[in-house]
Parts: structure tokens; C-alpha cells; sequence
């Protein structure tokens, strides 16, 4: 099981990856009707705008990665202009019925969103980070998210975000061992971060 930086051809298994680990670490294959929709928002513009902070764990196939971005407002507006209108043009408000799963990821799409200033001020990058059952439990989420902090470090970022669901407790574990700690907490999850020294 080794680390790798992103390559072209990984596309397809990252967004896999990315549906698999979708309902808070679990399997959320049987929740979409459209199973690229998760990636087309959480890993697409992240290996279109920023490849080379894009790391794979690969134990002969792509088992887990992380994303990241540098600067998360040059970062929205990069999607803005170009990510999300094909995007909306391909997922009217509509193509989903109402209270779905797919529904509401459209209705994501759609949004502008803009990052908290008071975050980014002190913490401008952000990442993803995603792995699959087989690559946990061997050191390899340490690992990648040390191979993107290093190289958020030599990109200039000083500090980094994140956001995690309330229920993926297994998660936010991680987190707080790799340093990160809750700058904002909900019912519904946490905004964590930390330096990238």
C-alpha cells in the first residue's frame, strides 16, 4: 500500500471512492439514484483546479485519497466560473424528485457559497479526505493527510479547514489526533482545523 500523487486516469475511482465513504465514512451507494453526484462535487473540482495537492493510497488500485485547496476563496470563484454552470445546466433544480438524496445535492450545486472570513483569515486552505475500509487501520489516513500538509506548507497556506458530519464521531477522532480542533460545532457537524506546521 503505497501513496501517490493524483494521476489523469484515477477520475472514475476517486469518485467512487467518494460515494462509497459517503454516508459519514459509510457506503452511500443505495442512497443516490446518480452515482457520480457526490464526486461532481467533492472530488471533480479538486483534480480539475488543484491536481497537485490531490494524493491517492494505492494498494493496486485507488483505495482512499486526499483533496485539497490552497486558497479557498480563489478556489470558490475558480468553480464559479467554471465548474458549477455545467454543472447546473446538466442538474436542473428539478432532475431529482423532492426529499431525495439527489435532490438535495442539486439544490448544492446550485448555491454560491463563500467561505466564513473569520475562517479563512487564519486557516485559507481546506481539504477532503476519504478512504475505503480495505486502506483503513494501516497508518495510511496519517500518512496522506501528512503528504497534503506538507505540501499545503510549501504552497504558502498556513493553516487549513475542514468539515465533518456530527454522526462520523469515528472521524472527528482523527481529526483531533492529527491536530485539528473545532473552531464551530452544530447538530449537524463541525468545522475543524489546525496550522499546517
Amino acid at each position: 500500500m503505497i501513496i501517490r500523487p493524483y494521476a489523469p486516469g484515477d477520475d472514475a475511482a476517486l469518485y467512487d471512492i467518494c460515494l462509497r465513504t459517503g454516508d459519514n465514512g459509510g457506503d452511500a451507494s443505495h442512497l443516490f439514484t446518480d452515482p457520480r453526484l457526490l464526486g461532481e462535487i467533492f472530488v471533480g473540482p479538486y483534480l480539475r483546479f488543484e491536481p497537485s495537492l490531490a494524493f491517492v493510497v494505492d494498494d493496486g488500485a485507488a483505495a482512499g485519497y486526499v483533496l485539497g485547496a490552497r486558497h479557498t476563496p480563489s478556489f470558490e470563484e475558480a468553480c464559479e466560473q467554471e465548474w458549477w454552470p455545467p454543472l447546473r445546466r446538466r442538474y436542473p433544480r428539478d432532475s431529482f424528485p423532492a426529499g431525495t438524496r439527489d435532490a438535495h445535492y442539486v439544490e448544492i450545486i446550485h448555491e454560491r457559497r463563500n467561505a466564513d472570513p473569520a475562517i479563512i483569515d487564519e486557516y485559507p486552505a481546506h481539504l477532503h479526505i476519504d478512504m475505503l475500509p480495505r486502506a483503513q487501520g494501516h497508518g495510511m489516513g496519517r500518512a496522506l493527510m501528512e503528504r497534503l500538509l506538507a505540501a499545503l506548507r510549501d504552497a504558502g497556506a498556513p493553516g487549513v479547514h475542514l468539515g465533518v458530519g456530527a454522526a462520523n464521531v469515528r472521524a472527528i477522532g482523527f481529526y483531533e489526533r492529527m491536530g485539528f480542533a473545532t473552531l464551530r460545532a452544530s447538530e449537524n457537524g463541525r468545522v475543524m482545523a489546525r496550522a499546517t506546521t
